[in-house]
């Protein structure tokens, strides 16, 4: 009695009734499916304003996160699990993970203030150590925890020099932990106002009222694949019983994700490969004398891919073909020479980049080499950010022919834009668009040569599966003046250290990008993880660096204009240290930025901290990067210590795909590669594997699905094309 009493108390104080919201989460993934089941079914395009408690207001919420539908609900799989393990003991905490210890309160607790934030501090302990307790805003716990008292806190695992410790950690009576040891508790992506017990309550009532398609795969799919049925899959990602239900579940949804994509691949790759070539081309002397004014020679790597892509211009079919290679490895200037090369023949080509940024930026450094060279390219500019009257120019110019290069972002596939014998396709960063965008853009043409680039290194295995509709160029050597990136691994105790060092850098002149894995520091979205936001960090910075430092922000929430403004701000070094998530992953080229920094290492793959640490080294000085990770076990700082010995990106993949093995479901952010909704390419490297076996042997045995038992599957894979985006986010 005298335990539900204090929890109902702490219930009513600040951040403490999260700790009775997690009660009734674990109650509510306990419940029956059919606990919910009012009668009626809804399909995938009824409006989540159907279900029980979603009024405008909630709707409006769900919509930001381009949640509409209920099919789209259902979609919006959990991104992570809440896990209650047992206590332990003070001694056995390991920091980096998220524990529950049972403690006395010892000492006396110490109070103060830091502006407007009342910080207490306060220590416990057991038999096998002690643990320093951080608590925010919350003055009345000097109160309520009595000194010799036994309470639960569980929290994130900190050091402070040689202690343990725990920020602002969640209090519970023993009684209320018990109902939530050992559960999986659903965590979903939020938005302001959204709560996760709101989305879990929304999800359970939608699976007990949808009318899920009937199975695709026939049973002999199933069985030869270890596969459970769709039904299931939904269900037991959404609220399992435990691992055993949730590892078949994901297996299902993941092996989904890959055979779609591997199947239209291969059936593009049918199509793309007879093509005739309608643009044959011939080697100009333009081309040769741009190399010879360039001040640097391109590289053995650079020359094999050009003799490659010359070959395909010239022979009998229709060239498809990507570039893979590393950052600063040059792929760009390969791609310029193909487009010089499509000029000089009299024909147009087109450049699509993912970002206004990164296109604009490539025309400046293509309008530059006409100015400086003489080149007889003919550029235009063509981004959403342009009014109505310059992009109506603009079009003029590409329907004319007058402009015989066309460079831009997405909006080079709009219905208005019409192209004057368009020859030649170069997308880059190719996984930002989808087969469909390459597609949009290659059918502005009369089936044009498409070449595109990607950035991030990619095991070959892999890469065979994944680019099965091109054919692989890879420059695998970059330039000889390119200074090799200086790395350490280090954990949060060095902070301080790095300040001073970014402090110091900054007064030589030169910038800083610091990467935090959040947004916003959101408690119920990551739920106790203590993730750095970059919000909150931005704040923290200002305060720790001198005051001249110029300290700012950027996230992919903002506003384009605002995005755009601030990445041009720092390319014009009116910004010193930008705060940013990964969204400066691409489309951002500032030579004079020296020093990366990235926040919670730990949370990212291997290969995208590579890409990430690509956005430095770029410039003629020494450039470094510190991977501070909050989690000191010992397989984790192993793991980042790989980018600490090597900056060779396709090493650095290779190691990605040998230590992410199956087991590690959650924690580690998505690759940057490409971004499934489920599926990691290193994680999942074998359900890869097994998806594009089966792919295989469909398309042997029934190429065209006409078969009776294969029309369920035909219709999902039709609609599934009909995603523009196929699986990858622009």
């Amino acid at each position: 009695m005298a335990a539900s009493l204090f929890i109902i108390i702490l219930c009513l104080r600040n951040d403490v009734i999260a700790a009775a919201d997690e009660w009734r989460e674990a109650d509510l993934c306990c419940l029956p499916l059919f606990s919910y089941r009012k009668g009626g079914f809804m399909d995938k395009d009824t409006s989540i304003i159907q279900l029980k408690g979603v009024g405008e207001k909630t709707q409006k919420l769900f919509a930001n996160l381009n949640i509409r539908t209920v099919g789209e609900l259902l979609a919006a799989y959990p991104r992570d699990y809440e896990i209650y393990g047992k206590p332990v003991e003070i001694g056995r905490l390991v920091p980096g993970e998220i524990c529950a210890v049972h403690a006395a309160i010892s000492g006396i607790p110490n109070e103060r203030r830091a502006g407007k934030l009342h910080i207490l501090n306060m220590k416990a302990a057991d038999a096998t150590g002690s643990l320093l307790l951080t608590f925010y805003n919350m003055p009345f716990l000097k109160k309520t925890l009595k000194r010799g008292g036994f309470y639960l806190f569980r929290g994130m695992v900190q050091t402070r020099g040689q202690e343990k410790a725990m920020e602002q950690p969640k209090i519970f009576a023993l009684e209320e932990y018990g109902r939530l040891t050992d559960r999986l508790i659903p965590r979903y992506s939020l938005t302001k106002g959204l709560t996760n017990l709101m989305v879990q309550k929304c999800v359970r009532q939608a699976l007990s009222l949808y009318e899920f398609e009937p199975e695709y795969y026939t049973e002999r799919m199933l069985k030869q694949n270890s596969l459970i049925p769709i039904r299931q899959a939904v269900e037991d990602i959404h609220f399992p019983s435990g691992y055993e239900s949730l590892i078949p579940a994901r297996k299902r949804l993941v092996f989904d994700e890959f055979f779609s994509f591997l199947f239209l691949m291969r059936k593009n790759k049918e199509f793309s490969d007879c093509l005739p070539n309608h643009y044959r081309m011939m080697e100009t002397a333009h081309t040769n004398r741009f190399l010879e004014c360039l001040p640097f020679p391109l590289t053995g790597a650079q020359k094999k891919v050009w003799a490659e892509i010359r070959e395909d211009l010239a022979g009998p079919y229709c060239m498809n073909r990507l570039i893979q290679g590393d950052v600063g490895s040059g792929k760009t200037i390969v791609a310029v020479l193909a487009l010089l090369t499509t000029a000089a023949n009299g024909y147009q080509g087109a450049l699509m980049a993912p970002t206004e940024v990164l296109a604009i930026q490539h025309f400046e450094t293509i309008q530059g080499y006409v100015e400086k060279y003489g080149l007889l390219f003919r550029p235009v500019l063509l981004v959403g950010s342009m009014n109505a009257r310059e992009k109506k120019e603009a079009r003029a110019l590409i329907a004319s022919g007058e402009a015989n290069l066309v460079i831009g972002t997405h909006a080079l596939i709009q219905e208005k834009v019409e192209y004057c014998r368009l020859a030649l396709a170069v997308t880059d960063e190719q996984h930002r668009f989808g087969v469909r965008q390459r597609e949009h853009l290659a059918g502005k043409g009369d089936a044009p040569h498409i070449l595109v680039m990607s950035a991030t290194p990619i095991p070959r295995t892999l890469a065979i599966i994944l680019y099965g509709d091109l054919h692989i160029s890879v420059i695998d050597e970059l330039p000889a003046n390119r200074l090799p990136v200086k790395n350490c691994v280090v954990n949060t105790s060095y902070r301080p250290t790095a300040y001073k060092f970014i402090a110091g850098q900054v007064q030589k002149g030169r910038q800083v990008y610091v990467i935090c894995p959040q947004v916003e520091g959101d408690t119920e979205e990551e739920s106790g993880l203590s993730l750095e936001n970059v919000v909150d960090y931005t704040e923290k910075l200002k305060n720790a660096l001198p005051r001249e430092i110029q300290v700012a922000y950027l996230h992919g929430k903002m506003r384009p204009a605002d995005k755009k403004r601030i990445m041009e701000a720092f390319a014009a070094r009116s910004i010193d240290v930008l705060v940013s998530t990964t969204v400066i992953e691409v489309g951002i080229n500032v030579p004079n930025a020296t020093v990366m920094m990235v926040e919670n290492a730990e949370r990212f793959g291997l290969a995208q901290l590579h890409q990430l640490r690509g956005r430095v080294g770029r410039g003629a000085e020494q450039s470094y990067c510190i991977f501070i990770s909050s989690n000191e076990k010992e397989e984790t700082m192993e793991r980042l210590k790989i980018l600490n010995q090597s900056n060779d990106g396709f090493h650095i993949a290779s190691e990605d795909l040998k230590l992410r093995g199956p087991g590690e479901l959650f924690g580690i952010r998505q690759s940057g590669e490409f971004s499934f909704r489920m599926g990691d390419i290193y994680s999942d490297a074998q359900i890869l594997k097994q998806a594009s076996q089966a792919v295989d042997l469909l398309l042997k045995e029934d190429p065209d699905l006409q078969e009776a038992d294969h029309q369920p599957l035909r219709r999902h894979l039709l609609e599934a094309s009909a995603n523009s985006v196929d699986f990858r986010s622009i």
